[in-house]
């Protein structure tokens, strides 16, 4: 019978994610939301669907040990040194800030100092899994706001090693005590030891065994038992699971199987992060908030208003981009996972009263819930133009260049490169500041600013310009981009990569003559080589390619004029037979022609 109920179980969390999760991407509210929306639905306050949520929490939790383990995979040590002050600076001032004015607050609100420090310690944490989900579906690690906060992150995971040793040392009625704690700082020590002495050492050859299997099966199942295995070890020393699957990743970003690691644990973190939120969601107990509204939820305002002012001075001291500032206090804003579990601990050891923790495990529970929709918020209604009363992208000079490249990715920077070399100036704009910064050291110069803007188009000479490279990795953005130009300022010749023939098309009905697809020439070499190798000489092999190259212009321009699916489908099919019959004829005559030395 129960393996019939964890199966119903299983069938609702995913009937659940597959519904909720699709709907709230198509009102853009985002995946995050979307699941923490299933748990409430199916959760004990509004469905029923199931009624504990604990227990399947716990399990969902190796989604966030997953998601730190693959982050760790692409910081080498080198990378994470580098690192070493935003991550000990703004994380160590974010969290003792936090811990001390949420304790303050709470010691004037009457509770005695050992509960006010236990709240202070677990509110000042964030939600690791949300905040990352998100940067992940909004692409927001590579930005200042990105980084800060991926900084800020890992010091809070850390910092939950000693919040967590202080626990019994507040106990209120004694029990536990200093010795308790020094003993769970010691089993830390000697867990992060044995986790590094093994990453370092013992994986690698043990890696290399498994790989010589030639068993995928045994190399994914080796997988799951390390971050299984490690995050077992870190939970029984009390530590944050996730740190350590953390610091392993990080010790094998430099291992050959760094890759087929990736590869193997990406599935299983996105299905348990999922599975993460939706237990989230179905954890928040509207019973204490029908009960105690107006405390519930001015504690949730509170504690997201504190947090977002505490992140946003930090921002500002740090010279973080005032574009990026507001995001980033939004961002980092809401209460934690790791909350969950100081506060467990700490009402298991008497350090806070069971009510009180109560209280304050809805309030985490509720505030994770506000990220997403204020993000949605600040993405909607604060653009970079609004944020701040101030305009930051438009200190971009206008050096009358006849050329401007909007996006300075790989097809940017070619472009920009070869233009440069024959003295043609060209004013670059990109919205991503590690392309300017790594650009910089090569002596170009790109600059800061959403190229997608024609106020910042028209700032940096837009008007003037003969010619506009349209260099973004958006595809929409690219397209509506060139419809803007083309509206506003024809005479501009617009030149643009495409990621594929439909988004070809799109520009081309946007006014763009002829839209490049970046695989296109590449692919073509590739090709012609295949036909060297098979005994074609270099000159017939390149004239194959030309004739192909024709072909593919006649289908683009086909499809182009094409008005249904139906008729696409038929002219491709059509001009496809043509271009085949064409090249059984080439090869016909080529056997015929072809000198026999036998």
């Amino acid at each position: 019978m129960e393996e019939h109920s964890l199966l119903l179980s299983v069938f609702i969390y995913l009937s659940a994610a597959i519904v909720a999760v699709p709907v709230a991407k198509k009102l853009g509210l985002g995946a995050v939301l979307g699941y923490l929306i299933a748990g409430i639905l199916i959760g004990p306050w509004v469905m029923g669907l199931i009624n504990e949520a604990s227990h399947v929490m716990h399990f969902a939790e190796f989604g966030v040990v997953m998601l730190l383990f693959l982050i760790g995979l692409e910081l080498n040590p080198s990378k994470l040194w580098e690192m070493r002050k935003p991550i000990i600076g703004q994380g160590g001032l974010q969290v003792l800030l936090s811990a001390v004015i949420i304790a303050a607050v709470a010691l004037a609100l009457g509770l005695r100092w050992e509960y006010a420090v236990v709240a202070g310690m677990s509110l000042a944490l964030s939600s690791t899994a949300i905040v990352l989900q998100i940067m992940d579906e909004k692409n927001l690690l590579p930005t200042p706001s990105g980084q800060s906060g991926f900084s800020i992150l890992l010091f809070q995971d850390i910092a939950v090693i000693p919040m967590l040793a202080i626990l019994p040392i507040l106990s209120v009625t004694g029990s536990g005590g200093e010795s308790e704690g020094i003993m769970g700082v010691l089993k830390a020590l000697v867990a992060l030891a044995l986790i590094y002495f093994s990453g370092r050492y013992l994986l690698p050859p043990v890696f290399r065994y498994i790989a010589a299997t030639r068993m995928r099966e045994v190399f994914t199942a080796f997988a799951l038992l390390l971050v299984v295995g490690i995050a077992v070890l870190m939970d029984a020393v009390g530590l944050s699971m996730a740190l350590g699957t953390f610091m392993v990743g990080v010790l094998l970003s430099e291992s050959e199987y760094r890759h087929e690691l990736e590869t193997n644990i990406e599935p299983f973190k996105g299905l348990l992060l999922g599975l993460f939120f939706i237990s989230v969601g179905m954890t928040v107990n509207f019973g204490l908030l029908i009960n105690q509204p107006l405390l519930i939820l001015g504690l949730v305002v509170g504690l997201v208003f504190a947090k977002g002012l505490i992140l946003y001075l930090i921002a500002v001291k740090s010279g973080m981009p005032s574009a990026e500032r507001l995001r980033f206090s939004v961002l980092l804003s809401q209460g934690g996972e790791f909350a969950f579990v100081l506060l467990s601990t700490a009402t298991t050891v008497t350090a806070i009263d069971t009510e009180i923790s109560g209280i304050l495990t809805v309030v985490v529970a509720l505030s994770m819930l506000t990220t997403p929709l204020l993000m949605l918020l600040v993405e909607r209604y604060f653009t970079p133009a609004v944020i701040d009363g101030e305009k930051p992208e438009m200190d971009v000079p206008n050096e009358h260049n006849e050329v401007i490249i909007a996006g300075f990715g790989r097809v940017g920077q070619i472009v920009a490169r070869m233009i440069g070399a024959r003295n043609i100036g060209a004013t670059i704009l990109d919205h991503n500041p590690e392309h300017i910064e790594r650009i910089a050291k090569f002596g170009f110069k790109a600059y800061y600013g959403d190229a997608t803007r024609m106020d910042l188009l028209e700032t940096a000479g837009i008007a003037e310009a003969k010619i506009l490279v349209i260099a973004l990795d958006g595809n929409d953005q690219a397209v509506e981009l060139a419809h803007e130009v083309t509206r506003k300022y024809p005479h501009i010749k617009i030149l643009s990569r495409a990621w594929d023939v439909v988004h070809a098309i799109e520009l081309m009905k946007a006014g763009v003559e002829m839209p490049q697809r970046e695989t296109m020439y590449s692919s073509l070499k590739i090709a012609e080589d295949i036909l060297t190798h098979m005994g074609y000489g270099a000159y017939e092999a390149r004239q194959v390619t030309a004739k192909f190259e024709r072909h593919d212009l006649e289908i683009l321009h086909g499809l182009y004029h094409a008005e249904t699916l139906e008729d696409r489908i038929s002219i491709g099919r059509d001009l496809r037979g043509k271009f085949e019959a064409q090249m059984k004829s080439d090869s016909e005559y080529r056997e015929k022609t072809e000198p026999d030395w036998s």
